[in-house]
């Protein structure tokens, strides 16, 4: 199917003019590569003279849970380090005994764990890191494990230190190494930015403390918190860099053997985890709004106006990166115009199949 460049290119620059975002960057490709690419609007309306680029860094927000918890899991499991349904007090010491320790991998991935719902890291445990940690791993369960799709970013944040227990280093250094580099995403990486890089980033809403706008500092509070590194947010990356990521999980012929993941990660996460549980989940994936599993149309968002797409039986991938909370944090006009992104990439929904209209949190 042609990509309809100019539908594309109306409705993002209806996004601008509508205050959706104050700019956006898009790319829509296949396992060969990015086939169109384009931009819209500004990065900062109070810059003008700056325009939105290619090569714009984006706080991707929870697409840090694909980006880096994701494949570094995907990683360890490939390689038979860590068990999707054994309980984690088995071969976890830090949460055997506690709650948490009769939780598997694949209800964290799945959103069916019965963790507590929010973060609230400084409410909770205060602001030493090494306090966040033990309260977060020793917090009782909000319901049993496997009960109900909750969404909930402590997911990402106990597999990531899943991630550093198993292989004795830090989140950010385990993902660069094991993935990021190996597929060249060059741009990709957690912040705070230097100042070089700060200054090509879109910057999102404004420090309540400062009234200065977050620009290469995660907008997260959470990740704020944790210094920038963790599992919930903190990345930073651009249009190209995801369509690379993306790519690989269409065709892993195309990545270095050295990365960390292939072909058997990818298949088991996209695919319905959940059974007759709704929402219907894959591993840290979601079938797209507005379309039914059978569709294999696959989605991830992020609260900061990001989003990422994968069909794998169509043989394509989409990203559309935006700095929407630099207006609001509404929802709904993002998520109207991300479902008429989709629309416009991948083709309606198959007949008969189910609308879906309410979006679900990632």
């Amino acid at each position: 199917m042609a990509i309809g460049t100019g539908g594309i290119r109306e409705l993002l620059e209806g996004g601008v003019h509508d205050r959706v975002f104050p700019g956006a960057v898009w790319a829509v490709g296949d396992a060969a590569g990015t086939e169109a690419m384009g931009t819209a609007g500004l990065p900062d309306p109070a810059r003008p003279g700056a325009p939105m680029r290619g090569d714009t860094l984006f706080d991707v927000a929870s697409l840090t849970k694909i980006l880096a918890v994701w494949p570094t899991v995907g990683s360890l499991w490939e390689a038979g380090r860590l068990p999707l349904d054994e309980p984690l007090g088995g071969y976890w010491p830090d949460v055997a005994g506690y709650p948490l320790g009769q939780v598997t991998a694949r209800h964290l991935l799945t959103h069916t764990a019965g963790v507590p719902l929010h973060a609230r890291l400084k409410e909770r445990y205060g602001t030493d890191p090494a306090a966040i940690r033990v309260g977060v791993l020793r917090e009782a369960l909000h319901r049993p494990p496997g009960e109900a799709v909750e969404y909930t970013d402590r997911a990402a944040l106990i597999l990531g230190h899943l991630a550093e227990h198993l292989c004795g280093e830090a989140l950010d250094r385990l993902v660069t190494a094991r993935i990021w580099e190996p597929l060249g995403l060059e741009a990709t990486r957690f912040g705070p930015l230097p100042a070089g890089l700060a200054a090509r980033c879109a910057p999102t809403e404004r420090d309540q403390d400062t009234g200065v706008r977050f620009q290469g500092t995660v907008h997260d509070p959470s990740a704020r918190l944790l210094g920038g590194v963790c599992g919930i947010a903190g990345v930073f990356s651009t249009a190209e860099d995801l369509g690379r990521f993306l790519r690989h999980l269409l065709d892993p012929a195309t990545a270095p053997a050295r990365v960390g993941f292939g072909a058997a990660w990818t298949a088991e996460s996209l695919t319905v985890q959940t059974g007759r549980l709704e929402p219907s989940r894959g591993l840290f994936w979601h079938p797209a709004p507005g379309t039914d599993p059978a569709d294999d149309i696959w989605a991830h968002y992020g609260f900061t106006g990001t989003a990422i797409w994968i069909a794998p039986s169509r043989g394509r991938w989409a990203t559309l990166l935006t700095n929407k909370v630099y207006y609001s944090r509404d929802r709904q006009p993002i998520a109207d115009l991300r479902n008429a992104f989709r629309r416009l990439v991948f083709g309606p929904p198959a007949p008969g199949r189910r609308p879906g209209a309410v979006p679900p949190k990632s």
